[in-house]
């Protein structure tokens, strides 16, 4: 299926169908939805204006019927252009009521008890003293969702995973290009620079996300920010990138030697892509994180000490699923997750591996442009 921007009405009112049918379940009135990814999942509002923490969002969920959005004014006409038709709104930000009793009044007619997402990876975008005056002026009773929120959003329609094998694309497309911007001499932080300018001359909408490291035996971590220390021969360069088209993110990293590899360096890559083959093989509706934890671990020969070695992927850069030791939750045809396993190379330093992937009936699909065993040379 071919990436398009937006997705048509019925795929969100599919979504909102699914959600009531476990409201009904679970006797829930209503759910009450506060943060971008879980607003954007049921209507398709899309904007950067997350970004301002001036302003709450709210979208209520009804056991039957349409959703509600209660939003700041500024947001109106943009939320008019989604399928919602109740939309409710108050001059924000509101010093003394900032939309607590516009959502109160929605609350009530609509009734409880109003499960609000409180698991793991969840939190509530309002001020605290503003949801208890809303418990109290809303006289609904609250409880957690049941996990129904993150429940849909786990499994991915081909829609949704068309749009992500794009951004996908659009990555491999400029990891293709790196030997463009990275070279012996080149400070780190300028080839963080070029790669997200690469990133969006081949389509990327932005980029959220962008780590990495560089160093002849590995890098620290794979979180930090670039430095402005020059590139070295022999040093292994890794980009982890994490960009977005359409609302959707990749997430996969790729390693280059500079120069020319060490044996160490080419033998850490072909164990890492060995790992992440081997996570393929195990990836199938049915087993449990855990057991792609397991084969991935014991191809690199480490413990529950190396942490999770893969997450789910969607509308966030991380979501839902965690490949870890403990985690017994089984795959579900339709779950897009990462393959991220991790070597030790030498005392403080490591280096990663990951693609991105589809749980499918059989074998699954792989979105990202798997890397090849051997270790890519640039800049020689």
């Amino acid at each position: 299926m071919s990436a398009t921007r937006g997705f048509a009405q019925g795929e969100h009112r599919a979504r909102v169908a699914r959600a009531q049918a476990g409201m009904q379940a679970e006797g829930l009135g209503a759910l009450l939805l506060t943060t971008e990814p879980d607003m954007r999942y049921f209507t398709g509002f899309l904007t950067r204006f997350w970004e301002s923490p001036s302003r709450p969002w709210f979208l209520v969920l009804p056991a039957r019927g349409d959703p509600v959005a209660v939003i700041p004014a500024i947001g109106a006409a943009l939320m008019a252009t989604t399928w919602v038709r109740d939309i409710r709104t108050w001059a924000a930000p509101d010093l003394v009521d900032d939309g607590v009793s516009l959502l109160a009044d929605a609350l009530r007619e609509i009734g409880g008890p109003v499960g609000v997402p409180s698991h793991m990876e969840t939190h509530l975008r309002m001020p605290l003293a503003d949801f208890e005056r809303l418990k109290q002026a809303s006289g609904v009773g609250f409880t957690d969702d049941r996990g129904i929120v993150a429940g849909c959003r786990a499994i991915k329609s081909e829609a949704e995973i068309a749009k992500i094998a794009r951004s996908c694309a659009i990555a491999g497309r400029a990891f293709a290009r790196l030997d463009e911007i990275a070279a012996p001499g080149v400070a780190l932080s300028r080839v963080f620079r070029d790669f997200q300018r690469l990133l969006l001359e081949e389509g990327a909408d932005w980029v959220p996300y962008l780590a990495g490291g560089a160093g002849p035996q590995g890098y620290a971590d794979v979180i930090s920010p670039a430095s402005d220390v020059p590139l070295a021969r022999e040093d292994v360069l890794m980009l982890d990138t994490g960009a977005v088209w359409d609302g959707y993110f990749c997430d996969f990293d790729r390693n280059v030697a500079i120069g020319q590899s060490t044996a160490a360096q080419r033998a850490a890559h072909a164990r890492l892509t060995e790992a992440v083959h081997a996570g393929l093989e195990a990836a199938r509706p049915g087993a449990r994180a855990c057991d792609l934890w397991r084969v991935m671990a014991d191809v690199l020969g480490v413990d529950e000490r190396a942490g999770r070695l893969g997450h789910g992927l969607g509308m966030q850069l991380t979501e839902g699923l965690s490949l870890t030791a403990q985690n017994q939750t089984p795959l579900c045809a339709g779950m897009v997750i990462t393959l991220e396993p991790g070597l030790e190379t030498a005392p403080g330093r490591i280096m990663v591996h990951e693609e991105n992937i589809v749980v499918a009936h059989g074998a699954p699909r792989v979105l990202s442009p798997l890397s090849d065993p051997a270790l890519p040379v640039i800049g020689k």
